[in-house]
């Protein structure tokens, strides 16, 4: 038997000779009330062996068999599984995220790459791939760990923006000419308007006087 098992012997051989309580003893003991009243009650009907682990002296479930109903197999006979080659081989590939963009397109180390949106493992606009590079310079991509089709095309050409002309600078006489020049509201102006409305109360104003 364990040291643990032992103690708890100690214990509840005190709950038999009804110096402890089966609650204490379960503090004793660091287990739950409940467990404890499960060690009593094997305690009770079979002595200090009934403590005794239930697996002990028995053989485990993993225990590897050197051959049919062999004996379980030595530490030296474990063996690590080399991986497959061709996770072998995917150790040495560099892989990188990109974004796809809105006319799927994935650019990756100054190369230009169109995706196929219709493939069998559609990619979306927007979404992350890993664009993979071998050692021999070939090149995958894969969305969500499933490869895509894909075609590698020419750096598109940007449309380029209209060249802004140069602000027409005026030379000083006219300037000069500008200064001068007085500003004269056309007729429909709401200035004249004003004004014609003013002269026309005046000379009511005056009528009614006289």
């Amino acid at each position: 038997m364990s040291e643990r098992e032992l103690g708890r012997v100690e214990v509840l051989a005190r709950v038999k000779g009804w110096e402890l309580r089966v609650v204490d003893a379960a503090v004793l003991m660091g287990v739950g009330y409940r467990q404890g009243k499960r060690l009593w009650k094997r305690y009770r009907e079979e002595g200090a062996k009934g403590l005794k682990h239930r697996s002990a002296g028995r053989r485990s479930n993993r225990a590897l068999r050197s051959g049919a109903g062999g004996p379980a197999a030595r530490p030296e006979d474990y063996r690590r599984r080399a991986p497959c080659a061709a996770k072998r081989d995917r150790i040495f590939r560099l892989e990188s995220e990109r974004v796809i963009s809105d006319d799927w397109g994935v650019r990756y180390d100054g190369r230009f790459f169109q995706l196929e949106p219709q493939s069998r493992n559609y990619a979306p606009a927007g979404g992350q791939v890993v664009v993979g590079e071998w050692p021999e310079g070939r090149v995958d991509i894969e969305y969500r760990g499933r490869a895509v089709a894909w075609r590698e095309i020419l750096a598109p050409v940007r449309a380029r923006a209209p060249e802004a002309r140069p602000a027409v600078q005026p030379t000083p006489a006219r300037m000069a000419a500008l200064a001068k020049r007085k500003w004269v509201p056309p007729p429909d102006h709401p200035w004249r308007q004003a004004a014609r409305c003013g002269a026309e109360r005046r000379a009511i104003f005056v009528g009614q006087q006289r």
